[in-house]
């Protein structure tokens, strides 16, 4: 059976669910504000305690990839995100969660071939775009600067 793009588009939209907007910006807006709150807070507690910028935010990034990783382990930041939707995907955490989810799901296929080769599933193609991007940004950086 074929069907067209059109076809497929209105069965999709009678078949999904009604997304709740005026809800949900808000709620993300929101819960990942909180995230970034956390984390300047916890950036400026380090200053406090005397440490210097750089140091303060390799431990504030250090914490909150651990907190994410810990939240993750324990099932609430799946709780979390079902509320929050796009709002957990603050760069650093959301990207930790994309790595300890799978690794998490496949465990049970055994270090290699589960965890191992798993781990990057979602974080993966990340990884490859940002560093593509950053190589051809490096270039054309180094081009305009010839100049």
């Amino acid at each position: 059976m074929n069907i067209s793009n059109q076809e497929y588009g209105e069965l999709a939209k009678r078949h999904s669910p009604p997304s709740a907007m005026y809800k949900t910006i808000p709620l993300a807006f929101a819960i990942g504000g909180g995230i970034c709150v956390i984390g300047e807070a916890i950036l400026n507690m380090f200053q406090y305690l005397g440490l210097e910028p750089d140091e303060a935010g390799m431990w504030t990034s250090m914490l909150l990839i651990f907190m994410s990783a810990l939240l993750t382990g324990l099932k609430l930041y799946d709780r979390i995100a079902q509320h929050a939707g796009a709002g957990t995907l603050v760069p650093i955490t959301g990207f930790a969660n994309s790595v300890v989810s799978p690794a998490l799901d496949f465990k049970s296929e055994g270090f290699v071939l589960g965890l191992g080769a798993k781990m990057f599933v979602i974080a993966g193609p990340v990884i490859v775009y940002g560093i593509s991007a950053s190589v051809v940004y490096g270039i054309i950086y180094y081009i305009t600067t010839l100049f």
